[in-house]
Order: structure tokens, then sequence, then C-alpha cells
């Protein structure tokens, strides 16, 4: 039996019908709100879709229907009395914290709630979360904190930080319902929306990037194509120059689009370029342009890191089903990662088997890591082609 779409600001919560039902019954029930929340769970289950739907729940007088003006200015990012923090360098500093720690603070001014929202909030770093947790241990009244991080891990969120919050786990959707969400929100033909879902594993942003953008459908190719490829020494240096390069030209593509605009607009600000009284003003700004330009360098590693990431786990993942194929005992209706490369999972279960699966499933896992711990990707990637490289 197929679930119902949710409706109203719910409806971009995609297979969480759990927790849609457990935020609608908080939004009901405001003298038992909590101030502090956590929502985990895997990427592309949408943590912060649901973070912010919540935050317009609130502040809608008929809970989130998803029509009225509070509503669509929270979806929108605008509304006076919603923050959103979302990291576009590598980590969040504490000086953005303590601003946010000030705002926290004020009475709401048109809302019913002061709302904060963090993205990717296991990116601060340790002063970072101390000045959250001193904000939690003494919460305004009128103060809501939505917190979004991938899981209870130490690594994620400190036991000092969860102890407080009450925590939303989200699942990874299932495919049926981000292809529902894709052919419904977006228009996409339905065969594609079913083949995208499927092939991003129900990451919801992943799967609506595959099914728009073809130049996103070729470079997942040319990466699953990787693993049967690496034959020589020369053909595995080759492949990680390719797989450092595309992350570079895709990551460079999606900062230029916006720092274009950024620069521009702080330009304009400080009256570069004018004359007259605006000369002085240009001259005082020149430090403003330093931090712009250093945030703007700081982003686009961050999307060069992310995009290697996404690679990676789509590695993964191929390895991941050689090795359900190698122990399936010859099964044909097997539960694939990648079951449009179902041919080539088959291919390297042949040649590498379980325990060879296994051993590049970790070499992936420990290049993830080197680029974590900021090892230059072209170092981390040639080191990881060779640890894939095919037995002769």
């Amino acid at each position: 039996m197929t679930t119902a779409a949710p409706a109203g600001v719910w409806a971009d919560v995609v297979g969480q019908p759990d927790v849609v039902a457990e935020l609608q019954a908080a939004v009901a029930q405001p003298a038992a709100m909590t101030h502090a929340w956590l929502f985990t769970g895997p990427p592309g289950s949408g943590r912060s879709v649901a973070a912010r739907a919540f935050a317009a729940a609130l502040q809608c007088p008929a809970g989130g229907d998803g029509t009225c003006h509070e509503c669509r200015t929270v979806l929108a990012g605008t509304h006076a009395d919603v923050h959103l923090v979302v990291p576009e360098g590598l980590s969040i500093g504490v000086d953005e914290v303590r601003q946010i720690v000030r705002t926290a603070g004020r009475a709401p001014s048109q809302g019913r709630w002061q709302i904060i929202v963090i993205e990717d909030a296991d990116r601060m770093g340790e002063r970072a979360f101390n000045a959250v947790l001193k904000m939690l241990e003494e919460p305004p009244p009128r103060t809501v904190i939505l917190l979004c991080a991938p899981s209870l891990h130490p690594d994620d969120m400190p036991v000092t930080i969860r102890s407080r919050c009450r925590v939303v786990a989200l699942r990874t959707p299932s495919v049926d319902a981000v292809a529902e969400v894709l052919v419904r929100r977006d228009g996409i033909d339905p065969a594609l929306a079913a083949w995208s879902a499927a092939a991003a594993g129900g990451h919801v942003g992943r799967a609506r990037h595959l099914a728009r953008d073809e130049s996103a459908r070729l470079a997942r190719k040319s990466v699953l194509d990787i693993p049967l490829s690496l034959v020589s020494l020369a053909a595995c240096l080759n492949a990680a120059d390719d797989l450092v390069a595309a992350a570079k030209e895709e990551s460079d593509r999606t900062a230029a689009a916006v720092d274009a605009v950024e620069t521009e607009a702080v330009k304009t600000s400080l009256g570069v370029g004018a004359r007259g009284p605006g000369v002085a003003a240009a001259g005082r700004g020149a430090g403003a342009l330093k931090e712009l330009e250093k945030r703007q360098k700081s982003r686009a590693t961050r999307l060069g890191r992310d995009s290697l990431d996404r690679a990676l786990v789509d590695l993964a993942a191929l390895y991941r089903d050689a090795l359900v194929i190698s122990s399936s005992g010859g099964a044909t209706d097997l539960p694939l990662a990648h079951p449009d490369r179902r041919a080539d999972a088959a291919e390297l279960a042949r040649r590498i088997g379980a325990e060879g699966a296994l051993r590049r499933i970790d070499a992936v896992l420990a290049a993830r890591t080197a680029l974590e711990r900021a090892v230059k990707p072209q170092i981390a990637i040639e080191a990881l082609t060779v640890a894939l490289r095919l037995p002769s």
C-alpha cells in the first residue's frame, strides 16, 4: 500500500512518515515544545529539509499549511525570525556561532518563535560547540535551536550537546519515495526518475541532480568505469588524475557562478570604481574583499572535497555490490546499490572475490579519511587507485 505524500510544508520531507508525525505533534502542542532538536540521518535523507519544514510549521498559525506568508518566507530563507547557518567552507567558526548565540537571545520580532537552524552542525569546531552548549544550557524562553548532523557518534556530535536535544532520526528514503517526489515536484519523466532514484541510493538531492543534469550522469559513469580499467600502474595514475581533475572542474564551475555575484555585490557596496567621496570608502574596503576571497577559497576547497567524496562513495558502493554477488552463491535477485551496473559488479566479483572486494572497500574508506584530514587530494587518490588495481 502506497503512503499518501505529506502536504503543506512537509511535502518535500521524503519517505519519513514517522518523523513528520512526530514534528506535527510538537507543533500542535506548543506548551510541550522542546527548545533544542537534533536531526540526524545519512546524507540525502533530508535532515535540513525536515528542520526547515519544522521551522515553517512552528511559525505558521495553521501549523504548516505551506501557503501563508510565514511558511513561504521560512522556506525561502527570508523570515526575520528564522536564521539559517549553512557552512560554505570546511567548518563553522566560533565567531559565526557567537553571533548566532546573540541572535538567539532576542525576542521574536514577527513570528511566534526565534528559530536557529544549523545545517551540518558536525562541522563546528570545539570552541563553536562550547558556545552552542552554553546556549542550550541557558535557553531563551521563545527560542528553538535545530541542529542537523549525520549521526549521534561523538565524532559528529558531542555527548554534552546531544544529551540536551530531542533527537529526530531520519532514515534513507525508499527508491520509490524518491522517484515519486521527482515526478511530482520536479516534473521528471517517470522512467528517468526511477533510474535516478535507484542510482542515487535514496539520496534525494543526488537523485534530483542526476535526473536534471546529463553531465552529472556522465560523471557518475566515468567514476563507475574506473574499477575495471585499473589493469596497470599507468592506468591507476591516469584514473587518479581524471578523478582529481573532474572534482576540481566541478568545484571551479560551481564556485565561479557564486563568487562573481558575491564579489560584485561587495564591490558595489564599498563603492569600488566610484569617484569623489566613494574613493575613500573603497580604500577602506580592501580588508572586506580579502576576507571574502578567503571565504570563497575555503568554499571552493570544500566543494572539491565533496565532489571527490561523492565519487568515492560511488566506488565503495560498486565494490559492495561485488561483495554481495560474490557471497550470494549465484542469487540473481540481489538488492544492489548500482543496479544498472550489475554486469560490472559481477565481473569484479569474479576477478577479486569477496576478500578482494572487502580490501578495496577498506581502501576507499581510508582515502575518505585521508581527505578529511587534509591530505592533498592527488596523493590520497593516487594511493587509492593503486590499492584498487586488479590482479594480473
